[in-house]
């Protein structure tokens, strides 16, 4: 079975997030903060990981080069997650490394739409 991370300072975003892709058939591991998230890939890297953008002790984007550079994490899929399209920031993270972008709020469609287009699923599920 397939790991997922969600990286975000929001409990209300990784509650949504974690029921949303245990759906799809992963197991979720959660961190609140960049810091967490690091040590967490240090342990045990997961196949993919949502990364907000503003989280406190390390940001997004430093988590997404910090990943980039790790030699466990040379197969990771990133999606960057923000809440509002910030065209220089999303060109930075996939210089970064991210594999695409992920914009707040998201609900399932967008979710595995975009887990089947990082190549996370093979093809996006059918919602009931």
């Amino acid at each position: 079975m397939k790991i997922f991370m969600i990286a975000d300072d929001s409990p209300v975003i990784r509650k949504v997030g974690k029921r949303i892709i245990e759906d799809l058939g992963f197991i979720v591991v959660e961190a609140a903060d960049g810091l967490q998230a690091q040590a967490i890939c240090s342990d045990n890297m997961p196949d993919g990981i949502l990364v907000d953008w503003d989280m406190p002790g390390m940001d997004g984007l430093e988590l997404v080069q910090w990943l980039s550079a790790y030699p466990k994490a040379e197969k990771l899929k990133i999606l960057f997650c923000t809440s509002e399209v910030n065209v220089p920031l999303m060109t930075r993270a996939k210089r970064a490394g991210a594999s695409g972008f992920l914009l707040k709020p998201f609900n399932r469609n967008q979710i595995s739409g975009k887990f089947a287009e990082i190549g996370l699923l093979d093809v996006p599920p059918v919602a009931a």
